[in-house]
């Protein structure tokens, strides 16, 4: 027998580069869900004291992708999954505001997937501008919902700085009342319900574990005994709402009978948030500072740095009899590489003309075991830059270019500055970065 994936592939290769296959069965629905600042070390299958049963069980189910990497702030990472390209081409280093040198026009997956026949769906966090030519809509997605700006109290749906409403469907401002994480889930639970024939693109992206926290009591009560800082215990609640969200979603994809054909997506858009320090200045002053948030143990470094701790995060894949259950990929993946994995698995091809920074790891993904290890990744910041090359990683931090290489073969944890010793190495990753930064 054929395996189903090839299979999969097969019809995919015989419909590629037609506006519409004529078995929208042949092509499966995409659910991609974005968690805000979960750190490594907060989800339950990495060792966490946080209950994550529906994740755990996802992963379980799936493939982890162990070397998951994606940007220390969250607008960038955002940039990078629609667009397929480095942030820092549209000059995005740190969370926009209002507006962005990222054109509709180059968020390439939901615009590439809808001439493929999908219908495209935002739920939840957008933080790619606020302007209306900046709105989702005008970035391929059939239906928006959720918030614009970066963060939110979760019951009024407030921007941070008092009463900027940013509370949205289809782009156009209203008020509704409930918690977001809530909200959030029963408007992707909604889409899935009422998707017809047609393939399905889904981006969920959570406001949850982001500050600030403001979780009912049963989320908190399951802590009170086995975690004692009080800071962590609500960061911990948070995330076990989350998780709970997914759990009710994935419920409702296998029920409507979509699960089988339906491609889950989970990742962080970077590592966990060491703190909330600037509470009483936020919010009108309703929320307290928080000295502990996310966890990245074993990983160097927090949400903004250039260490691993800030930009490789928990990730994973399911398909249900597609892709492997119980699998880990261990070569590095990024998060520019879902635009040529998610157009070539729905039946499109990828245009030269977009200058991607991401490759297809559609051969990962089935298991074929080629090894994606040699690749050159690229970070850049308003703090520094950095570079990685096959398991070698060079840092530029600061205005005074302060370098530090670490071996993350030997040293995945970052404990280990070998830029003194191998001067050599330094100066060919350099030349590479500047290199790269030359096309920003």
């Amino acid at each position: 027998m054929i395996p189903r994936l090839l299979m999969v592939l097969l019809l995919l290769s015989m419909t590629a580069g037609n506006s519409r296959a004529d078995d929208p069965a042949a092509r499966p629905n995409i659910i991609f869900i974005l968690a805000d600042d979960l750190g490594w070390a907060d989800v339950g299958y990495h060792g966490s004291e946080i209950k994550t049963p529906n994740l755990d069980r996802l992963a379980a189910e799936g493939t982890r992708l162990n070397q998951q990497y994606a940007y220390p702030t969250c607008s960038p990472t955002r940039v990078a999954l629609l667009s397929g390209r480095y942030p820092s081409r549209f000059g995005v280093f740190a969370p926009l505001g209002e507006t962005t040198k990222m054109t509709g026009t180059d968020s390439r997956l939901p615009h590439e997937l809808k001439r493929l026949g999908y219908r495209t769906h935002l739920s939840g966090k957008w933080h790619i501008g606020e302007t209306p030519e900046h709105r989702p809509r005008n970035y391929g997605f059939d239906t928006t919902y959720g918030y614009l700006r970066g963060q939110i109290d979760p019951y009024t749906h407030r921007y941070k700085t008092g009463d900027h409403v940013t509370w949205h469907r289809n782009d156009e401002f209203f008020e509704e009342e409930g918690h977001v994480t809530d909200l959030i889930t029963n408007e992707a639970i909604r889409v899935v319900k009422e998707s017809g024939d047609d393939p399905f693109f889904l981006y969920v992206a959570h406001h949850s574990p982001h500050y600030p926290l403001n979780e009912p009591p049963k989320w908190i009560a399951p802590y009170e005994k086995t975690i004692s800082d009080p800071a962590r215990r609500h960061f911990a609640a948070a995330v076990s709402h989350l998780d709970d969200g997914i759990g009710r979603l994935i419920t409702a994809l296998d029920e409507s009978g979509k699960g089988e054909n339906t491609l889950v997506i989970f990742s962080s858009d970077n590592g966990g948030q060491q703190n909330a320090l600037e509470s009483g200045k936020v919010y009108d002053g309703r929320y307290a500072p928080l000295p502990h948030l996310g966890k990245n143990h074993p990983l160097r470094g927090w949400k903004g740095d250039l260490y691993e701790g800030g930009i490789r995060v928990p990730a994973f894949v399911r398909w249900t009899g597609v892709i492997e259950s119980g699998g880990v990929i261990e070569s590095p993946t990024h998060i520019c590489d879902w635009v040529p994995t998610l157009i070539g698995l729905a039946g499109g091809a990828t245009d030269s003309a977009w200058k991607l920074d991401g490759l297809s790891i559609l051969s990962l993904l089935k298991g074929e075991g080629v090894e994606t290890g040699a690749r050159t990744l690229y970070w850049r910041t308003n703090q520094g830059v950095a570079i990685r090359e096959g398991d070698w990683k060079l840092i530029v931090s600061g205005k005074g270019g302060a370098m530090e290489l670490f071996d993350l073969a030997s040293d995945p944890n970052e404990t280990n500055d070998l830029a003194t010793s191998r001067s050599q190495k330094v100066a060919l990753l350099r030349g590479k970065l500047d290199s790269i930064r030359a096309g920003d």
